[in-house]
């Protein structure tokens, strides 16, 4: 990048903001990518693409392994995504509403 790009945005009530259209596509950001934010001691923050935690995620890599091992052990545990698992969902989650524009408490910050 040799132009250096500015731009603004503002925050939500609940601390979301949308990154602007310029920077989406100067770090050819998509949908459902991550970002990671370094905060400078002069106050800068630094946001970038993402790298895939998944490859440095001990925890997460030992998890897929331990996952991967009990499907090849036991594939009869296999099963399809059916019509019917989507209604066990359903059943599973009926009457929880979320609002995605409440106001959050001042203590919901911690």
């Amino acid at each position: 990048m040799s132009t250096p790009i500015e731009e603004y945005s503002t925050l939500t009530d609940r601390y979301q903001t949308t990154i602007p259209a310029s920077i989406r596509q100067a770090l050819k950001l998509k949908r459902r990518d991550r970002i990671h934010y370094a905060l400078r001691s002069n106050g800068e923050v630094v946001l970038s693409r993402a790298i895939d935690e998944a490859k440095h995620d001990p925890v997460l890599v030992n998890f897929l392994n331990f996952l991967e091992r009990d499907l090849l052990v036991h594939p009869e545990s296999i099963r399809p995504v059916t019509a019917g698992s989507f209604v066990e969902v359903e059943c599973l989650i009926a009457g929880i509403e979320v609002d995605l524009e409440e106001v959050l408490e001042e203590n919901d910050d911690e």
